[in-house]
């Protein structure tokens, strides 16, 4: 299993869907970033500000992250991680 490390913190939380199909989200606030290993397979997708990843019993979190998104790119390319 592959590992990136990064620096993230809580943003948005996606439960699910409620009964009309609107998302049930919790927002997060004020935390302080921390230094994590995010295993590759986790990842869904990477965007200027968040990194969208996978969680258990079906959730998804958006986590803010230290850095920009060409630094993000060039470290999961240099490793072979992204196909252009």
């Amino acid at each position: 299993m592959k590992f990136i490390s990064m620096r993230v913190r809580n943003s948005i939380v996606m439960h699910g869907y409620a009964d009309d199909n609107s998302e049930i989200i919790d927002e997060v606030k004020d935390e302080e970033f921390v230094e994590k290993l995010i295993a590759i397979d986790r990842i869904q997708s990477v965007s200027e500000k968040y990194i969208l990843v996978s969680s258990s019993h079906g959730r998804v979190l958006y986590w803010e992250y230290e850095g920009t998104l060409a630094t993000i790119k060039a470290r999961l390319s240099n490793a072979g991680l992204v196909v252009a």
